[in-house]
């Protein structure tokens, strides 16, 4: 069971399409809906309510964990407390997971998987676009440099915290396939006990979307000279950022139902916070943005059912960076959720960090309000923009059009 709750990324690689919102298409990176920590321990307590074939909990994205390093820890913290019989592992381009190394041997995840292309760094070079550490960016020779860096440091550590380091390593066409072997014994040297070669897919919208997907004789090729090494991994699905259920049998509609419901609840599902605040002009719509919203009417639900309008907040003035976003949250402490019309990604990180849901809509307040009271998720007629693709769809997992 993968929970994804960690949207952002450190890196650009040359073959990744950032679109993530697809129901249709099974690859990594992919899922229908992102969740904070309280959220996915909701959905993973719904999950286990329904099934008891479930043994590992994972984390693998949409993004890289350790870009979300906050929202990974506190899901891996919140999932061990209450499931401590559970397997859990998770899979990160390595940039920044180093940090957190000791803490993950203590939680006892048991399984890392770090994504390797290249052990040379002018091959590293040329699959990725750019890399961020400490708010730097990094670009051509010097990501490939660092990356290398980051990456062979943080297999090392891992096996030597007792955790199993499995390498996956993605086999592009006239990049690296060449190299893998050398990849295959770098790691192995350094205590991995496994590596899985992955042909890439060439993606609509990425760099590399019109390089050619490697073929069978390719890729057998990589693998048993990897394999001389280390130990191939055959049997890989390339399962979504939200996979649920057996390899190749993973996210029936019912599972993605539930993870939609959950995506609904108030971002800490245990923690009462009794109203809703509305971006609105006149108290009837849900018509303002975030950023744009110089007051909120804010709303409760009665013991009969109906909405209660209790007031009128000020939004703190415009300007003053992260702090405004900081001073919204006490503002609205004790409200599950905001409706807007809009919302900029930093706006919403900043007050999901604080317990408090954004939720993006246009239309009548009153049915907004029915849906997050009652834990439903927004439905398509309300919705202000695109969040995933319609059951006709047949795409390539990277958004429609």
């Amino acid at each position: 069971m993968h929970l994804p709750v960690a949207p952002k990324c450190n890196v650009m690689c040359n073959f990744c399409n950032r679109k993530y919102d697809c129901v249709n298409e099974s690859r990594p990176g992919v899922t229908s809906t992102v969740l904070t920590p309280g959220q996915a321990l909701a959905y993973v307590d719904k999950t286990f309510d329904r099934r008891n074939d479930i043994t590992v909990i994972g984390i693998a994205g949409p993004g890289d964990p350790f870009a979300n390093p906050e929202e990974t820890m506190e899901t891996i913290r919140l999932v061990r407390a209450k499931y401590p019989e559970v397997i859990l592992c998770l899979s990160s381009n390595g940039m920044g997971i180093g940090p957190y190394i000791d803490e993950l041997a203590e939680l006892k995840v048991t399984h890392v998987t770090i994504t390797i292309c290249a052990t040379d760094p002018k091959i590293a070079a040329k699959v990725y676009v750019w890399g961020r550490e400490n708010r730097k960016i990094y670009r051509g020779e010097a990501i490939g440099e660092l990356m290398v860096k980051r990456q062979l440091d943080a297999v090392q550590r891992i096996c030597e915290a007792g955790m199993i380091c499995k390498v996956n390593t993605i086999i592009i066409p006239g990049v690296n396939e060449d190299h893998i072997h050398e990849v295959a014994k770098t790691v192995a040297d350094l205590g991995a006990e496994v590596q899985n070669c992955i042909p890439m897919i060439p993606v609509e919208g990425a760099a590399f979307e019109d390089y050619p997907a490697p073929d069978s004789k390719m890729t057998s090729k990589v693998r048993f000279q990897s394999g001389e090494h280390i130990r191939q991994m055959l049997h890989c699905a390339r399962c979504r950022s939200d996979a649920v259920g057996l390899l190749g049998k993973d996210n029936p509609e019912e599972t993605q139902k539930l993870m939609q419901s959950c995506a609904s609840l108030p971002v800490n599902p245990n923690e009462n916070r009794p109203n809703v605040a509305v971006a609105s002009m006149e108290g009837m719509l849900v018509n303002l943005h975030l950023g744009e919203a110089g007051q909120f009417h804010v709303f409760e639900q009665t013991e009969s059912g109906s909405f209660k309008h209790i007031g009128i907040r000020l939004a703190p003035p415009a300007g003053g960076g992260d702090n405004r976003w900081n001073t919204m949250a006490k503002t609205f402490h004790d409200c599950r959720a905001l409706l807007v019309n809009a919302a900029g990604d930093t706006p919403k990180q900043a007050l999901i960090k604080q317990g408090i849901q954004v939720i993006e809509m246009e239309g009548l307040i009153e049915e907004g309000l029915e849906c997050v009271f009652s834990g439903e998720p927004i439905p398509k007629t309300l919705q202000k923009r695109f969040t995933s693709c319609g059951d006709g769809c047949k795409g390539t997992g990277t958004g429609c059009d």
